[in-house]
C-alpha cells in the first residue's frame, strides 16, 4: 500500500484485518449525526445509504491515525469524542462491539499533507507512449514555456491505481498495473524528478480515461445533483451526475469573451486589457496559446485558471445555459460523472458552433486525496 495515499476505506479495512476475532458485521462510512446521549450514531456509508448504530457501555471506541494499520497503536476515546464527519468502521451488531474512528480533523490534516506532497513531488500529463518492456511511460505535461515530454520510470516498486469508470473519488480508484495504461489516458505521478524535470522515478501512479463535453442544459435537478445536458457534438442528451467532489466554476464574462475572440481568430487585446487570470494575448500560454494573429493553437487549456474562478451552485442553472465539463468515461456514453463543470461559456459556443469544442479543452486529472 502507498505510504502517503491510503484512502480511509482501505485503512479501516486494514485495521479490521488485524483484529483477533471476525466481526458479525461491519459498516464503513462517515458519521452523519450523533444523538445527544452519545449512544446512537447515524453513519452514511460510501454507497449513499444511512445506517443507525447503537452504542452501549461495552462498545470499544478506538481512534487511529490516517496511515496507521496497527490497532495496537490505537487510542481509546469516549463517546463524547465522536463528531459528525469522522470516518468510522463499525463492527458487531446491535449494539456495536467496536467503532474504529479516524477523526475529521486528522483526515483533513492528512489530506493537506498529501496534497502538499503531490504538488511538490508530483506531475500530471497526458500519456503519449507506454513501453511495458522498459517499464516506462511518456507523458506530455504543462510547463511555463508550453508543453514538454517527460519519461516516467516505473521499474521500481511503483504503486498503480486507476480511477473507476463512474467515479472521480480516489477512494474508489482500483489497484492497477502498467499494462492497463493506454495512450490518451490522463495520469498523475508522484516521485523523484531529475535536475531538468525530463525524467521521474515513480512511487505512485494514478490514471484514468476522461472526456470533455460541451453543450446546453436541458434540465437540472439540484437536489439530486444531476444535469441533463444536450451534447454539442452528438446532439444527444447526457445525464451528468454532480457530487461533492465535483468542482463547479463560473467563467467571468471578460475571460469568456476573450477566449471567444481566440476561437474566432481575432486579437484578444492589449496586455493592459486582459481579464484577471487570462494568458497574455498571442502568448503560447499553458496549452491555450496562439500565433501572432491571436488564433488558437493546439488544445485550449485553462486548468490553471480554474481555481481563480468563482464557484456556482446547481440551483443557478436553467434550461438553455451553456456548460463545458470534464467527466469520467464510463461504459454508457449517455451518463457521466463530472469532475469539473464550467458555467458562463455561451460566448465560446456562439463563437464556434460548428467546432467540436468539447474536445478542445484539457482538464487535469483529479488530485489524489483521501
Amino acid at each position: 500500500m502507498p505510504r502517503s495515499l491510503r484512502c480511509a476505506l482501505g485503512l479501516l479495512a486494514a485495521c479490521l484485518a488485524v483484529a483477533q476475532t471476525a466481526p458479525k458485521s461491519r459498516i464503513v462510512g462517515t458519521i452523519a449525526s450523533v444523538d445527544a446521549s452519545k449512544t446512537q450514531l447515524v453513519v452514511k456509508t460510501d454507497d449513499g445509504s444511512s445506517t443507525t448504530v447503537q452504542l452501549d457501555d461495552a462498545t470499544k471506541l478506538l481512534r487511529v491515525a490516517p496511515g496507521e494499520k496497527d490497532l495496537t497503536k490505537a487510542t481509546p476515546i469516549q463517546p463524547s469524542d465522536l463528531a459528525v464527519g469522522d470516518r468510522v468502521l463499525v463492527r458487531g451488531g446491535a449494539p456495536a462491539t467496536s467503532v474504529i474512528v479516524m477523526t475529521k480533523t486528522d483526515l483533513a490534516k492528512k489530506h493537506e499533507l498529501d496534497r502538499a506532497e503531490w504538488q511538490k513531488r508530483g506531475m500530471a500529463g497526458l500519456v503519449t507512449a507506454v513501453n511495458p518492456e522498459a517499464k516506462e511511460i511518456t507523458i506530455s505535461t504543462r510547463v511555463a514555456e508550453g508543453r514538454k515530454a517527460v519519461a516516467i520510470d516505473t521499474s521500481g516498486p511503483a504503486n498503480f491505481r486507476r480511477y473507476a469508470p463512474d467515479s472521480v473519488r480516489f477512494a474508489d480508484a482500483k489497484p492497477s498495473k502498467l499494462e492497463e495504461l493506454q495512450v490518451g489516458d490522463q495520469l498523475r505521478v508522484l516521485g523523484d524528478k531529475n535536475g531538468d524535470g525530463t525524467r521521474l522515478k515513480a512511487e505512485e501512479v494514478v490514471f484514468g480515461t476522461f472526456r470533455a463535453l460541451a453543450g446546453t442544459v436541458n434540465a437540472v435537478d439540484a437536489a439530486a445533483g444531476e444535469i441533463t445536458l444536450k451534447d454539442l457534438d452528438t446532439k444527444k442528451l447526457v445525464a451528468v451526475h454532480v457530487n461533492t467532489d465535483t468542482s463547479l466554476r463560473k467563467l467571468p464574462p471578460a475571460l469568456a469573451n476573450m477566449l471567444a475572440m481566440r476561437l474566432r481568430g481575432e486579437q484578444p487585446g492589449a496586455q493592459g486589457n486582459r481579464p484577471a487570470g487570462a494568458p497574455p494575448a498571442g502568448a503560447a500560454g499553458p496549452g491555450a496559446g496562439g500565433d501572432r494573429s491571436g488564433r488558437p493553437r493546439g488544445n485550449m487549456d485553462f486548468s490553471d485558471m480554474l481555481e481563480r474562478m468563482p464557484a456556482f451552485n446547481l440551483a443557478e442553472l436553467k434550461a438553455g445555459d451553456a456548460l463545458i465539463l470534464s467527466s469520467t468515461r464510463g461504459a454508457d456514453p449517455s451518463k457521466a460523472t463530472a469532475i469539473t463543470v464550467v458555467y458562463g461559456v455561451e460566448p465560446l459556443l456562439t463563437a464556434a458552433p460548428e467546432r467540436q469544442i468539447g474536445g478542445m479543452w484539457n482538464f487535469d486529472i483529479p488530485m489524489p486525496a483521501m
